[in-house]
């Protein structure tokens, strides 16, 4: 037998399933335009904009069922892990905005040396992968994909570790090179979000507090 907190905790997974989708989306397309071209920054500041309204929303209803229902601990587990969520994804939602402005201010990296770019497109391939992993893990309430999340991680901070240590050997000093080191540092940002994403939803299935390593 359902009871009343099922659908409501529903409404709660259906609003971080539309985060999850927001989000992806506005990473996707400021990376894209950061190699091809375009101009979105419009379009994913609104993003950006409704994640964080989103976001409160997701708290507020996460509040709202707290006080009214007073969940078990499994329950609480689900509302407390879909508000730690709901943040990260407002912040991947930012860094999307950061991005899209490099791109606007500087023109991303389509200027700048083919390794640059070929960096930036391995390091946000492999971020693009992180967050639809992480989404279909919420989505399937899953852990089956906890370890090739860690392992893209680990990647991307190599990937970033290294890309700051090419730059630094560099001569040359460009908008190209400043955009392209405003980005990797947003796409490492955006990747410790998902691991953390990845960390709350551990918690919401097991109950324990466990770090992806």
């Amino acid at each position: 037998m359902e009871r009343i907190i099922d659908s409501e905790l529903r409404g709660l997974e259906s609003m971080i399933a539309q985060m999850c989708e927001l989000a992806r989306g506005a990473v996707s397309t400021a990376l894209h335009e950061s190699l091809h071209y375009g101009d979105s920054y419009d379009k994913i500041r609104e993003t950006s904009d409704y994640l964080m309204i989103l976001a409160d929303q997701v708290e507020d209803k996460a509040v709202e069922i707290i006080l009214k229902f007073q969940p078990v601990a499994s329950d609480l587990r689900i509302v407390k892990t879909f508000m730690r969520i709901s943040y990260d994804l407002a912040r991947l939602g930012r860094y999307a905005l950061d991005i899209a402005y490099v791109n606007r201010r500087f023109n991303g990296v389509r200027d700048c040396e083919e390794w640059v770019r070929a960096h930036i497109k391995d390091m946000g391939q492999k971020v693009i992968n992180m967050i639809e992993l992480t989404v279909a893990s919420i989505k399937e309430r899953s852990l089956k994909h906890a370890k090739e999340v860690s392992e893209l991680e680990k990647k991307v901070d190599e990937l970033y570790k290294s890309f700051l240590d090419k730059v630094a050997k560099s001569a040359s000093e460009n908008r190209a090179v400043v955009s392209s080191v405003l980005i990797v540092r947003y796409l490492e940002r955006i990747a410790d979000h998902m691991v953390y994403a990845y960390e709350a939803l551990i918690y919401m299935v097991t109950g324990k507090r466990e770090l992806i390593e």
